[in-house]
């Protein structure tokens, strides 16, 4: 099914599955004891949502978060390194949403230096207009230690519910296992797709530990849809309700018992109608992923 058709089909409710179950969820907070549940896709707003006061670009992100909520969606992903996107996300959040408890905010603290983790902390609350985020992470793992206590004590203020760290790109996993093994995280993200899967011995590690696992780049950027645009979907993806490719690339992603959800990325309406939908119906076994494997490899 192409996007355009998706779209028709998922607006009125037609055979797509998006209405038709709830959303699958997995928990962040295993580790203290207080779970609560994060369906399995959610947003990340890399690139797409660092637009200027456009009001066409910004109308279409405002439906990009509309569909996110109605379609159950939770965590939603920024950073200060992502230009203009913590503020434009502050400013087209749907408020209803955001009073109804629907929204995970999470975001990160990127500096070297030590007090304007501080800064960049405070800026982020003042532009998501929040009193609480859900989960601060530093980013890419610059300045850990220092960011860390700074963060902690923004916890402790109660300005910050969960605590992580991020890399990207398949990097510094040496570096991000040996942090998971030292210090208390609530969760850790990084990169994971079809075309690198470097970061599972990682993703097991968090597992036993009862660290959540937030999936950035699930798509590699892209790559993997593009390059697979066209080429016909195989019959069996209709047993766990994948209507196109990038659900069935969305779907073996999240699929790994040891992730707690994916964040992809994206600025148009359609395209994250697509993405919600892999978060509800049946998931791959263990037999399925290797065949999603196989399928995949085989035409890129």
């Amino acid at each position: 099914m192409d996007r355009r058709a998706f779209l028709a089909a998922a607006l009125t409710g037609a055979s797509t599955g998006l209405r038709a179950a709830e959303p699958v969820t997995r928990p962040i907070g295993l580790r203290t004891g207080a779970p609560q549940p994060l369906p399995l896709i959610g947003m990340g707003t890399w690139q797409t949502f660092d637009v200027g006061p456009n009001p066409a670009a910004l109308e279409r992100r405002r439906q990009v978060l509309r569909h996110f909520f109605e379609a159950g969606g939770g965590v939603i992903d920024s950073s200060p390194m992502y230009g203009r996107a913590e503020r434009v996300v502050g400013e087209l959040l749907p408020r209803d949403a955001v009073r109804a408890g629907k929204l995970f905010a999470a975001t990160k603290v990127w500096t070297p230096f030590d007090a304007s983790g501080a800064e960049q902390h405070a800026d982020s609350l003042a532009l998501w207009k929040l009193a609480r985020l859900d989960l601060q992470q530093v980013h890419n793992l610059l300045n850990t230690a220092a960011h860390l206590k700074t963060l902690r004590a923004a916890r402790d203020r109660g300005e910050v519910r969960f605590l992580g760290a991020t890399t990207s790109h398949g990097r510094r996993h040496d570096e991000m296992l040996a942090l998971v093994r030292r210090e208390p995280l609530d969760a850790i993200q990084l990169t994971y797709n079809l075309a690198d899967t470097s970061a599972e011995p990682l993703i097991a590690e968090a597992a036993t530990r009862g660290i959540a696992v937030i999936v950035n780049r699930p798509f590699d950027g892209g790559a993997l849809p593009r390059r697979l645009e066209g080429k016909p979907l195989p019959g069996w993806a209709r047993d766990i309700d994948a209507a196109g490719w990038p659900q069935l690339l969305l779907k073996w992603v999240v699929s790994h018992p040891g992730v707690t959800c994916a964040i992809p990325a994206t600025g148009d309406p359609a395209h994250m109608l697509q993405n919600m939908a892999a978060g509800r119906g049946r998931l791959p076994d263990a037999a399925l992923r290797r065949r999603i494997e196989d399928a995949v490899r085989a035409l890129v």
